[in-house]
């Protein structure tokens, strides 16, 4: 049986994804209608994070519990990865005695040695290269109110970080167009812009760049480990934050999205994240239910 990881959105083909989409809008609904659904019984998650988190955490940890499983937190203080142990031996070992692996890291490479090593599928559960997890939950949140996103065009505002990136992938699979609106020196990586040429193009200017854009997303402007280039930043994106005057230049329809935390007054105003009809928290709702349907089809329908 080969096992199947998830490292980046590519591991899923496009077939696969709009399914595992569908799968967490029906898991979402047996939640709230109380029906049982603990497909996982008796299966259990390790969840090694290297970086902190809250919605990372949480979601994973509840939809082990809601899916009859079972999760084990473990810090860099709790492991033996802290004190230097190859993570190479980690993976063996971790992977003879669980049923799948959630790993939160900072660099890529970390997370595919981890995955080549494990009997059992990874989880990408953020890298500095990619957050698949969090597209799961975005497209699924564009699904549930909007419908078909392919053919759509798509705005990111900001950083081209980890987020930007899957992103990339998203619009590649899902044949949507993502414009990209960031400043000089902070663009996402240069191999996707070129392999995924066809989906995605950069524009300096956020105005440009949002008019007709179905959905509207951003990111904070310094993430986890770049706080030292706050001051750099905040300057550099000073003309990208997402305010109302922004939004109104989108389609009359967008919405906006923000994988949280947010610094409001600074990628995000006040005025959109907290709008009456704002998504984010639905979106971050939905980590729940797109990682249920993730889990599912990784233990479940892989023989």
């Amino acid at each position: 049986m080969t096992v199947r990881h998830f490292l980046t959105l590519l591991d899923l083909s496009k077939a696969e994804l709009l399914a595992l989409l569908k799968r967490a809008g029906e898991l979402k609904h047996m939640q709230y209608s109380g029906i049982p659904h603990e497909y996982l019984k008796n299966k259990t998650l390790a969840m090694v994070f290297e970086k902190a988190s809250t919605r990372t955490r949480v979601s994973f940890e509840t939809a082990m519990t809601q899916l009859g499983g079972a999760s084990i937190f473990l810090s860099p203080t709790d492991t033996q990865l802290g004190r230097g142990e190859p993570i190479e031996d980690t993976a063996r070992v971790l992977s003879r005695m669980v049923d799948a692996i959630m790993v939160r890291t900072y660099g890529h490479e970390k997370i595919k040695t981890f995955a080549g090593y494990s009997r059992v599928p990874v989880i990408n559960a953020l890298t500095d290269d990619h957050h698949p997890c969090q597209l799961l939950a975005d497209l699924q949140t564009y699904v549930e109110h909007r419908g078909d996103i392919s053919g759509k065009t798509v705005c990111w505002v900001g950083d081209g970080n980890n987020m930007c990136n899957s992103f990339i992938h998203a619009a590649h699979l899902l044949d949507f167009e993502l414009v990209v609106a960031c400043p000089t020196g902070y663009e996402p990586q240069a191999d996707l812009l070129t392999t995924f040429a066809n989906n995605v193009r950069i524009e300096r200017n956020p105005q440009l760049a949002v008019r007709g854009a179905a959905l509207v997303a951003t990111d904070v402007w310094a993430s986890m480990g770049q706080e030292a280039e706050q001051q750099k930043r905040t300057a550099a994106f000073a003309a990208y934050q997402v305010d109302s005057e922004l939004m109104a230049l989108a389609a009359s329809s967008a919405i906006f999205l923000h994988c949280l935390p947010a610094h409001r007054g600074e990628e995000v105003s006040a005025g959109v994240i907290d709008a009456p009809d704002s998504l984010v928290w639905e979106e971050a709702e939905n980590r729940l239910h797109a990682q249920k349907a993730l889990l599912e089809f990784l233990l479940c329908h892989q023989h």
